[in-house]
């Protein structure tokens, strides 16, 4: 795909290459463009089409005001775990105990708050300490000692789990100071003139509008700048136009019901500072260097063990939130807490575009991929589908994300 509009065949005049009319030319720009970038946004149309069936299916109870709410606040734990295990697959590796991570800081929270009398903010802080703590321990095992990630999160899922029901004697412990528990239930307070819609979630709605505009079409011009292929005119114009329909489209659907949850700014931060750093920083581009071609990036320079290390403790510091997130949402912290969150996070990483060999993928792919397996979740539990049932669906929709990556990397091949 040329860089230069002008010069794609698909834009030229209609009639002089036998193609018809203009919206002809717009369908064969949309085909061109999706060939050439299947990959980053396959995923994105099918997370529309899965919520355009449900909204069917479920006679529009999907997408009422209460149940996107819902949706954010069920699913918020798996996108936080989603963004560090995506830069952990990234990097060549996987993360086993971050379930039982999440368990074990939200052990530790408890029993700092409710039974030592610990000010919410200090335990906060205290538990991102530990899980640092605990994501360091293995990535320096990992790194410098060479034990395969593999053998040693599986170790640290077994004894986090050993160490949160030593933690609450196997009782469930609550709840939580009211600070804490807005963290996973809390929403933005109203401010401003009465309306029938939220204030503050519609200003932030603008902000995030006029932030992916200006991003998008930065991302572009930087692109042209270094003669990289980029989307045709017509094309990025219609895909400017979709993401601020969506964008307005959970705004007000947020500010017409109690407005944006806390939690959802925790993931925009989130979101918006990973993705800056896999994109742009030097920690990020060594990240996919020693994830694409370990020994290429150690004859680059790169400092593979400490990028390794740094990896898995930023993993340890994102499941500790988590787990604080999950906890103050259950308002207690159990011993079952957390219990297939590893494999959630994974699957949402392998569907929003991770590559078994590492090297591949985006934090905004892993929430997509993240949100794919929440859609699915609610839309089920809303047409009464037995778990049994939704297991076998989630464990499809994995499999078919990484054939269809396997599918497209054979053809790009040949």
């Amino acid at each position: 795909m040329s860089t230069d509009v002008t010069n794609t065949p698909a834009e030229a005049p209609p009639g002089k290459d036998g193609s018809g009319g203009t919206g002809e030319n717009l369908v064969r720009l949309m085909l061109d463009g999706m060939r050439s970038n299947m990959r980053q946004y396959g995923m994105l149309i099918a997370l529309g089409l899965i919520v355009a069936l449900f909204a069917v299916w479920t006679d529009g109870s999907l997408l009422l005001p209460h149940n996107i709410s819902n949706l954010v606040l069920q699913n918020s734990y798996i996108l936080i775990l989603a963004i560090g295990m995506m830069l952990v697959i990234i990097a060549g590796h996987i993360d086993l105990s971050v379930g039982s991570l999440t368990a074990f800081v939200g052990a530790f929270a408890a029993v700092l708050t409710v039974q030592h009398g610990v000010s919410w903010p200090l335990a906060l802080v205290l538990s991102l300490v530990v899980g640092a703590v605990a994501g360091s321990v293995q990535g320096f095992l990992i790194a410098y000692l060479g034990i395969p990630s593999f053998i040693v999160t599986l170790a640290g899922m077994l004894i986090f789990r050993g160490l949160t029901e030593i933690l609450l004697k196997g009782q469930t412990l609550g709840p939580f100071p009211g600070g804490l528990q807005k963290m996973g239930n809390g929403f933005l307070p109203e401010v401003g003139p009465t309306t029938n819609y939220h204030n503050i979630t519609l200003l932030l709605g603008l902000a995030v509008i006029v932030f992916v505009v200006l991003q998008e079409v930065r991302d572009r011009k930087r692109q042209q700048e270094f003669s990289l292929d980029v989307l045709p005119a017509k094309l990025f114009l219609l895909k400017l136009v979709a993401l601020v329909a969506a964008v307005l489209t959970v705004t007000m659907m947020l500010a017409s019901y109690k407005g944006a949850p806390i939690v959802l700014l925790i993931l925009g931060a989130l979101v918006v500072g990973y993705g800056y750093m896999m994109r742009n920083a030097v920690f990020g581009r060594h990240i996919y260097a020693i994830g694409g071609n370990l020994p290429a990036a150690k004859l680059s320079g790169v400092k593979d063990k400490k990028v390794t290390f740094y990896v898995f403790l930023n993993m340890g510091m994102l499941a500790a939130l988590a787990g604080l997130v999950v906890a103050a949402r259950l308002n207690a912290a159990s011993p079952k807490a957390g219990l297939s969150f590893e494999l959630e996070a994974i699957a949402s990483s392998f569907i929003g575009g991770a590559s078994m060999s590492g090297g591949v993928g985006t934090v905004l792919g892993a929430i997509i991929g993240g949100l794919v397996l929440g859609v699915l979740n609610n839309g089920m539990n809303l047409l009464s589908v037995g778990t049994d049932w939704q297991q076998v669906i989630k464990g499809l929709a994995l499999l078919a994300a990484v054939g269809f990556d396997v599918w497209n990397k054979r053809k790009v091949g040949s």
